[in-house]
């Protein structure tokens, strides 16, 4: 069932909401999950074989090798779980390119926010605290 246009533009205005408040959490959402397929043969390659060396370091009291598997079956899980960072590209904060990617926040922006009594926070997390606020001080309506 298609989406009425009204329907059509609240998300659109979502969208563009969640985008100027969390640029990076839009850009990460946006991405698709391609390409790990050999990222996790390498990290499930790394776990096997470090099992094999703790099982046969145990068998033949090499407590050496045992380590050596333990500490390659730790990194073949920490290898498929960390992904790899991307560079953050220069830019203004909550832009879109041309091809629907959100550019991430830079640290410029975070700092000019804490230097305006911000604290760092974003302008979503603002707004609700200052909401807060306001139905605190009005007696809770």
């Amino acid at each position: 069932m298609p989406l009425s246009e009204y329907e059509q533009r609240v998300l659109e205005q979502m969208e563009r909401a969640l985008t100027s408040d969390d640029p990076r959490l839009a850009n990460t959402l946006q991405s698709t999950g391609r390409g790990n397929a050999l990222r996790y043969v390498l990290s499930g390659a790394g776990v096997v074989v470090g099992l094999l060396l703790l099982v046969v370091g145990a068998a033949t009291s090499r407590t050496w090798l045992g380590a050596i598997g333990f500490v390659l079956m730790f990194a073949g899980v920490v290898f498929a779980f960390l992904g790899p960072r991307k560079k953050q590209q220069e830019g203004p904060v909550g832009v879109v390119g041309e091809d629907g990617t959100v550019q991430p926040s830079h640290g410029g922006a975070r700092k000019a926010r804490k230097r305006q009594g911000g604290g760092g926070r974003s302008g979503f997390l603002a707004r609700l605290e200052e909401r807060w606020e306001n139905r605190r001080n009005q007696g809770g309506r």
